[in-house]
């Protein structure tokens, strides 16, 4: 059974196709127009070995804002349709990833039921043309679209960019194993027996 789903948004404000494989090596084809989000979404796809295509267009001309977190929501409902009914996977998923003078830790349960914790410290900076507090509305639009539960703490860290690419590649991390498949579970991971 394959694990993948293609989700195309468009509205006044973006154009966003994109297309994921939960089951992949980690190949992805990015072009968002916006160049740091680029990086953390291609380091995201190698990191969680999931197959990722994105393809985004929207009013950068204004800012980053609206492409940004649109690629979140869309991000989120592909990972939500590719799951299924969730049956067979862990759920559970935690990363802790350094990156040089900064550790990330990331913990998620993909339980239906959109939550963030998001103790990441960051002084509003630009890098290149992104805003850093962009990544925080990356994260809640991914949360609220897959209804996950996304804990994310940095517990040090100098250089923003590391910070970032420490938070992004402990959310792939993470949900790589909240998505894999255990044959031990039959049904879903709750006593409820629905996610």
């Amino acid at each position: 059974m394959a694990r993948t789903a293609s989700i195309e948004r468009n509205t006044k404000e973006t154009r966003i196709r994109l297309s994921i494989d939960l089951d992949g090596t980690g190949s992805s084809k990015i072009c968002t127009s916006v160049p740091f989000l680029d990086h953390m979404l291609d380091l995201f796809s190698r990191h969680g070995l999931f197959d990722l295509d994105v393809e985004a267009h929207g009013d950068i001309d204004i800012d980053y804002h609206h492409t940004v977190e649109d690629i979140g929501i869309v991000l989120g409902l592909a990972i939500k349709e590719a799951l299924g009914d969730k049956s067979g996977i862990r759920r559970y998923g935690q990363a802790t990833v350094p990156m040089d003078e900064t550790l990330a830790s990331i913990a998620l349960d993909l339980s239906g039921r959109p939550y963030m914790v998001y103790n990441v410290r960051l002084p509003k900076v630009k890098l290149g043309d992104f805003d850093d507090e962009l990544a925080r509305e990356f994260f809640q639009a991914l949360v609220n679209n897959l209804g996950m539960n996304l804990h994310v703490n940095v517990m040090y860290g100098d250089n923003v960019h590391h910070i970032l690419e420490a938070c992004f590649k402990g959310a792939a991390r993470a949900l790589d194993m909240a998505t894999q498949l255990d044959p031990r579970i039959q049904g879903v991971m709750s006593t409820k027996g629905k996610l």
